[in-house]
C-alpha cells in the first residue's frame, strides 16, 4: 500500500519499497537512460582526506579482488583508480527479485596537488576497502635573514 498516490499509473505492491517518482516516466529504460555499466562507473564512491603527512584515498570495493583493481599515476599528477566488478554467474533456474549491486568497469581520476611524492604512492586492499596513500613532499620554507638596522 502506498502512502503517496500514483499520478503516473503503477502502484507499489511491496510496502518496503521506496516510492520512485520517475518510475513511469518515458525516459527510463529508453534512449536517454543510463546503462548499467555507466552506473557502476559513477557509483564508485571514494573518500579523499589530507593529513599533515599525506593524501589518503579510500574506496569501498566489496567483492572486488586486488588483482581486479589498477592504481596508476599519470603524467600531470593524475591519480587513476580503475577496475572491473564481475557479474555474478547466473543459473538457468534462478529467479531474480531485485538486482541493485552494480557490476562492470569503474574508473575515478583525481588531480593531485603539486606538493606530493608521486614516486612513493602506496596502495593496500583490506576487507574490501582500497586505501591509496600519496605522501606529501616537504614544503621548503623560505630562508629568512634578519637585517640589522643601523643608526
Amino acid at each position: 500500500m502506498s502512502l503517496i498516490p500514483s499520478f503516473f499509473g503503477g502502484r507499489r505492491n511491496n510496502p518496503f519499497d521506496l516510492w520512485d517518482p520517475f518510475q513511469d516516466f518515458p525516459f527510463t529504460g529508453g534512449a536517454l537512460s543510463v546503462p548499467r555499466e555507466t552506473a557502476s562507473f559513477a557509483n564508485t564512491m571514494i573518500d579523499w582526506k589530507e593529513t599533515p603527512e599525506a593524501h589518503v584515498f579510500k574506496a569501498d570495493l566489496p567483492g572486488v579482488k586486488k588483482e581486479e583493481v589498477k592504481v596508476e599515476v599519470e603524467e600531470g599528477r593524475v591519480l587513476q583508480i580503475s577496475g572491473d566488478r564481475r557479474v555474478e554467474k547466473e543459473e538457468k533456474n534462478d529467479k531474480w527479485h531485485r538486482v541493485e549491486r552494480s557490476s562492470g568497469k569503474f574508473m575515478r581520476r583525481f588531480r593531485l596537488p603539486e606538493n606530493v611524492k608521486v614516486n612513493e604512492v602506496k596502495a593496500a586492499m583490506e576487507n574490501g576497502v582500497l586505501t591509496v596513500t600519496v605522501p606529501k613532499a616537504e614544503v621548503k620554507k623560505p630562508d629568512v635573514k634578519a637585517i640589522d638596522i643601523s643608526g
